[in-house]
């Protein structure tokens, strides 16, 4: 387990104190727990996957070699919520719930079944027995004493198949570069958040600045600062803000790296405190019809064609935010595109300007730490997010 300070991270969520990285894997004696040997204990209980021969079937990861859990064994599910339940005693509010994609094709469980076709029906059990100790969690405390939100838990994950969204609260987006790129970097960051809402995964974000630095004599990623910060403007306008150190800490820039780079993460901290009201809106919403928080603008305009030319370039949130986030190095404007259908003007929300002509382009300035940002003119969900960002000192 990896513990870091997550309360300023989950910025107006108010509940992980803590973010702990929890695998499906229980991993060899590299690095042992320093009270349980959890890899000894599930060998022991048998509910390891197993190989061909019978015996616990070694995964390699990075540097070490894992076991897998066997999640369609029955005695899988307690052992393993009994570990949850050592985690929150210990303080722990909130867990990444890491992996689940990877089950061999080859390996023989429990239950049988073909490893083919278990191989989707994995990440849906990992998903639902954390889910389950959640629930039996909130359960054991009904009752006892007044609810306090601050006691509340949560998790978050990346694996999924067809019915993972009813089970995981919260998902990200897995691994991206820490680059610019539209394949595997901050653009494509945005295409798997809408890409991913229109498949049922309502509550989704990634790293903050991506996650993977790669340091080789020829080929190098590194996170420079503007990544970063435009990162971090993109992220104040998804479901959770989550900053992330990357597989290479020391070949990033972090949002602690200097007085700069805080000050930003503080101000887009606030961009995304100002929206709270409507996230949570936003979030019932989604929990009655489905609605992702962040939109591809043909859900709500599928006669415009030419929003289906869009792709990482803008998206909504909910009706009323229109954001047009900065994707390129080096930029200081962008084409927002406004479109057809609508009976208000969208208002730019630093200069209050108007754009009134609907079904068309315009190039909007966007210095870093204004991130364009629009809202429908009138709106009361507009007016609201503009009060709160006076209200914040940063309009």
């Amino acid at each position: 387990m990896i513990l870091r300070p997550l309360k300023h991270i989950l910025l107006s969520l108010s509940i992980p104190e803590f973010e702990t990285w929890l695998l499906c894997f229980k991993q060899t004696d590299k690095k042992p727990n320093r009270r349980r040997n959890l890899f000894e204990e599930a060998k022991k209980l048998d509910i390891l996957v197993k190989d061909k021969c019978g015996e616990p079937y070694m995964v390699p990861n990075t540097a070490f070699d894992v076991g897998m859990l066997d999640l369609t064994h029955p005695d899988t599910a307690a052992w393993f919520k009994q570990v949850l339940q050592e985690m929150v005693d210990d303080g722990v509010k909130g867990w990444m719930a890491d992996f689940g994609e990877g089950l061999p094709l080859d390996v023989t469980l429990y239950s049988g079944e073909d490893p083919i076709s278990a191989h989707n029906r994995y990440p849906e059990l990992w998903a639902q027995i954390n889910r389950e100790f959640m629930e039996e969690w909130k359960s054991a405390r009904a009752g006892k004493e007044r609810e306090d939100p601050e006691e509340a838990l949560v998790f978050f994950m990346r694996a999924g198949f067809r019915d993972s969204p009813k089970w995981g609260m919260l998902f990200w987006e897995g691994d991206q570069m820490v680059s610019w790129q539209a394949n595997d970097g901050i653009k494509s960051s945005v295409v798997g958040l809408l890409s991913s809402g229109i498949s049922g995964y309502a509550f989704n974000h990634s790293d903050i600045g991506g996650y993977c630095a790669v340091n080789l004599p020829f080929i190098k990623y590194h996170r420079s600062e503007e990544l970063l910060m435009r990162w971090m403007e993109l992220n104040a306008f998804t479901t959770v803000f989550r900053t992330h150190e990357g597989n290479k800490p020391s070949c990033n820039s972090q949002f602690y790296s200097n007085h700069k780079t805080l000050s930003h993460f503080a101000r887009c901290a606030k961009l995304y405190k100002a929206w709270y009201f409507y996230r949570t809106q936003l979030v019932k919403e989604a929990a009655q019809k489905g609605l992702p928080v962040c939109r591809h603008l043909f859900i709500h305009y599928p006669n415009d064609r030419n929003v289906h030319s869009l792709s990482y370039h803008q998206f909504l949130i909910g009706t009323e935010i229109l954001v047009v986030p900065v994707l390129d190095k080096g930029k200081k404007n962008v084409k927002a595109y406004f479109p057809e259908g609508e009976t208000c003007s969208w208002q730019h929300i630093w200069s209050g300007k108007l754009f009134k002509e609907h079904g068309s382009e315009a190039w909007v300035e966007a210095p870093v730490g204004y991130p364009p940002v629009f809202i429908k003119a009138g709106s009361t969900v507009g007016e609201t997010f503009v009060d709160n960002l006076r209200n914040f000192g940063i309009l």
